[in-house]
């Protein structure tokens, strides 16, 4: 199992603070992270793990919110780590995957596993305090760098299943404009300008499509739609 390094107590804060699990290779890494994540108002690290070997009991001893998780690790890499956590029971906390390879042959497997967003190892300090906050909230969060590669390199490769085609068709037309715009990088209120719509409007479309297709965020619901063909490569 790895071993857990249980994270300094925080201050006292208004309102209950992101709770984030570090798991990390490299103790440098881990450190770095968490003095810089435990330094903001609203986050607290729980703990931190050197790799995936029993990660599911290190996020029930540490109970995180957020899981800042490495792809390339020993043992158990961050991929099957995603898979573990996700398959726990109750409300698994949500993955924000690490990685220091743009082309890494494993964005597209964790996507499709449930992973919430993929950030590179060389983005700011503010682009991860932000990426903390952003999958917190329950909204999905992709690297430019990466997005531009998950569409040329992994989502042009898989074709429609029956089962999903018959899923897409269930949609209403308003519902796959959305997914599509969705599918394209588009913000709600993006969204809402380009179809005329209400933001909470384009937001209940969301929530209905995710509920429709089985599931758990906007990152999967993009590659979905890649897979589906109702995106396609270079569109």
């Amino acid at each position: 199992m790895s071993s857990v390094v249980p994270a300094a107590p925080s201050a006292p804060l208004p309102g209950p603070a992101i709770r984030v699990l570090i798991v990390d290779d490299q103790s440098m890494i881990r450190a770095g992270f968490a003095a810089l994540l435990d330094a903001q108002p609203d986050i607290t690290v729980t703990g931190t793990a050197e790799d995936g070997a029993g990660i599911e009991e290190v996020v029930r001893s540490t109970t995180p919110d957020v899981v800042l998780m490495d792809i390339r690790m020993p043992r158990v890499n961050g991929l099957e780590a995603t898979r573990q956590i996700l398959s726990m029971d109750g409300t698994p906390p949500r993955i924000l995957m690490l990685t220091t390879f743009d082309a890494d042959e494993y964005v597209f497997d964790a996507l499709r596993a449930g992973a919430s967003g993929f950030l590179l190892k060389d983005a700011t300090p503010e682009e991860l305090v932000q990426a903390v906050r952003v999958v917190a909230q329950g909204e999905a969060l992709l690297s430019p760098k990466i997005t531009r590669t998950l569409i040329s390199d992994y989502a042009g490769r898989p074709t429609a299943t029956p089962l999903q085609s018959q899923m897409l068709s269930e949609l209403t037309d308003r519902e796959q404009q959305v997914m599509t715009a969705v599918a394209r990088g588009r913000s709600n209120a993006e969204i809402a300008g380009e179809l005329y719509l209400a933001e909470q409007t384009v937001k209940t479309h969301v929530s209905r499509i995710l509920t429709k297709l089985a599931l758990r965020d906007r990152t999967q619901m993009v590659v979905y739609a890649y897979e589906c063909g109702l995106v396609r490569a270079g569109e």
